[in-house]
């Protein structure tokens, strides 16, 4: 089973720690004020607990997006 690879948009910059607990993730920051993770999520399961991660650390969460054609 293959991993889709998704990107997901929050609001604001994180920080060097939090970037490096998202092992396995591109991230990048934007002009706008947004950074962008974009990295392989095998199912439900482990983009829920992204997503809980983010909400947890009150991190607005703006989009989730698959990036098409892609997996790992």
């Amino acid at each position: 089973m293959h991993a889709h690879i998704m990107e997901v948009v929050v609001r604001g910059r994180l920080g060097a720690d939090l970037v490096a607990a998202l092992d396995g993730f591109e991230v990048e920051h934007d002009d706008r004020g947004y950074t962008h993770i974009v990295g392989p999520i095998p199912d439900q399961s482990k983009l829920f607990g992204l997503l809980e991660m983010f909400d947890g650390l009150h991190i607005e969460v703006v989009s989730v997006n698959p990036v098409e054609g892609e997996t790992a």
